[in-house]
């Protein structure tokens, strides 16, 4: 699904009402009876308090009111006409003469606080997806009071105060704290920050019909990964191959005391069908290794207890590295050996990127194509802390563009940073996988992919919605709470065999 910018919003809008030949009431009619059924399924109870502005959002929280209104529902409107009203809205407020039994109230001035209790419904149509600066003043006060009153929030679109990308200037405490946010068409980008969970609560995205032409027209680089979109780019297997066809993977992971990152790394990369997997691993590794991952060849380090070398290995098509390696010494400079010397794209993970981001100038060692695979942290040491994640993000293409790699920014919501500056945002997973070794097993995940024929962009693809679907997979049964990164691992064949068959 194509993410839409907010500059774009007001275009498909118009196209769409130019195709159906309709009034822009009629669209906003349409929008609002999709609220309202939103509203109903999501009630818990108490008076329903609507706090409406001038603009469209306004007219859909109004529009909407009216309908629940005829539900039987206790409407409460308090409209702010501080601003002058648009067309839409005005025909809406007039409309609310033929409904005597609403409670409406107009603040031209001074805004007299209503009693709202916990047990209410405040109903957020203040401000929508057009906001560009933050809110001050007696909207930012009203803001805050909505957020006081310990009633559940919905809003319309977005809540209020919230900018639909860079918020990196927007003043937070004045953003209204939705319990859940019903959202027009497309979601919007914000809702895959993680830091701006709190302002938005769950999201649903309601699908009033808006030209499939204009959306499809409108230019946008951002689009989020769907199963139907893995499937047109993943490949059965032939019935007349042997393993040599599906692949050598090297992976060079784990060290004292952290042999689990070696061993989960591998068995994502055995359960994801890469044809031969060597492990190259510290000799203190090798019998635990031998014991837990038969099917892995192992290789051994010269040291005992962290990989500080890798001898000649020819053979592989591709590496990865990274995972349980720590950053002693001479794994820094093991670390930029193979970096060094690699002539096929690396997966790098973990430790790996924390050596690179103490050590820059290897930077432009790294060959073309490769995957980084970086959670927040990992990446801030990269390229310095950010002050909003779209900040983050324009670093992440920016650092991608300048070496020629991809980039999986793994958080709740993991994006794929392609060179060319196009952003996927993966789908599946769950916070169960918020667990250590999580991100080992992707690691593998990926490099079995590249070892198989795979281009880069459709390996992290790929790999990341497999994982995440064997996340998922696991979390049915065994529950978020209780479910590891070895359980991921195992439930990668079940999240195979749904891609293979061609349903999810």
């Amino acid at each position: 699904m194509k993410i839409i910018f907010s500059h774009d919003i007001k275009e498909i809008d118009k196209k769409t009402i130019e195709e159906e030949n309709i009034k822009s009431i009629t669209l906003l009619d349409r929008a609002a009876a999709k609220i309202a059924d939103a509203i109903i399924r999501h009630y818990k109870g108490g008076k329903i308090f609507i706090f409406a502005g001038a603009g469209n959002n306004g007219a859909d929280a109004i529009a909407a009111g009216i309908l629940l209104h005829k539900q039987g529902f206790n409407i409460n409107i308090i409209h702010f006409v501080i601003n002058e009203l648009s067309e839409e809205c005005q025909e809406v407020r007039n409309r609310l003469t033929g409904y005597p039994g609403i409670s409406y109230t107009e603040v031209n001035k001074v805004f007299t606080k209503p009693e709202i209790t916990a047990n209410d419904l405040i109903i957020d149509g203040l401000f929508g997806s057009g906001i560009n600066k933050p809110l001050s003043g007696g909207f930012a006060a009203v803001a805050n009071f909505i957020n006081s009153t310990g009633a559940t929030v919905f809003s319309i679109d977005i809540p209020s105060g919230l900018m639909c990308e860079d918020n990196t200037y927007n003043v937070m405490q004045n953003v209204v704290k939705a319990d859940w946010t019903f959202t027009i068409q497309n979601p919007k980008l914000v809702f895959f920050f993680s830091e701006f969970n709190k302002y938005i609560g769950n999201y649903e995205t309601l699908d009033i019909n808006l030209s499939h032409n204009a959306i499809e027209e409108c230019e946008s680089n951002i689009s989020t990964v769907e199963f139907e979109d893995i499937k047109r780019i993943f490949r059965k297997r032939n019935r007349f191959t042997h393993k040599g066809d599906y692949g050598k993977a090297l992976i060079i992971a784990g060290s004292y005391g952290m042999s689990g990152a070696a061993i989960l790394a591998a068995k994502g990369c055995l359960k994801s069908g890469a044809g031969l997997v060597k492990v190259h691993v510290p000799s203190a590794c090798v019998n635990i290794m031998q014991t837990t991952v038969p099917e892995a060849i192992t290789c051994i380090d010269f040291h005992e207890h962290i990989f500080t070398s890798l001898f000649d290995d020819n053979d592989s098509t591709v590496t990865a590295l990274g995972p349980g390696l720590g950053t002693d010494e001479l794994t820094v400079e093991g670390v930029k050996q193979v970096i060094r010397t690699a002539s096929s794209p690396l997966v790098i993970d973990a430790d790996a990127i924390n050596i690179l981001a103490s050590n820059r100038d290897i930077f432009k060692y790294i060959p073309k194509n490769s995957i980084l695979t970086p959670h927040i942290k990992e990446f801030d040491r990269l390229t310095g802390s950010s002050q909003d994640p779209y900040v983050r993000l324009q670093k992440a293409s920016e650092l991608a563009s300048a070496f020629n790699v991809y980039i999986v920014l793994k958080s709740a919501w993991t994006f794929i940073v392609s060179p060319g500056g196009i952003f996927h945002i993966n789908t599946t997973g769950n916070p169960g996988m918020a667990t250590g070794g999580s991100g080992d097993v992707l690691t593998g995940v990926i490099t079995a992919l590249l070892a198989q024929g795979y281009s880069s962009q459709e390996a992290a693809l790929i790999g990341t919605y497999i994982h995440g679907l064997a996340g998922d997979l696991a979390a049915a049964d065994l529950s978020q709470t209780g479910m590891t990164a070895m359980d991921i691992a195992n439930y990668l064949p079940s999240a195979w065999k749904k891609l293979e068959s061609g349903e999810l």
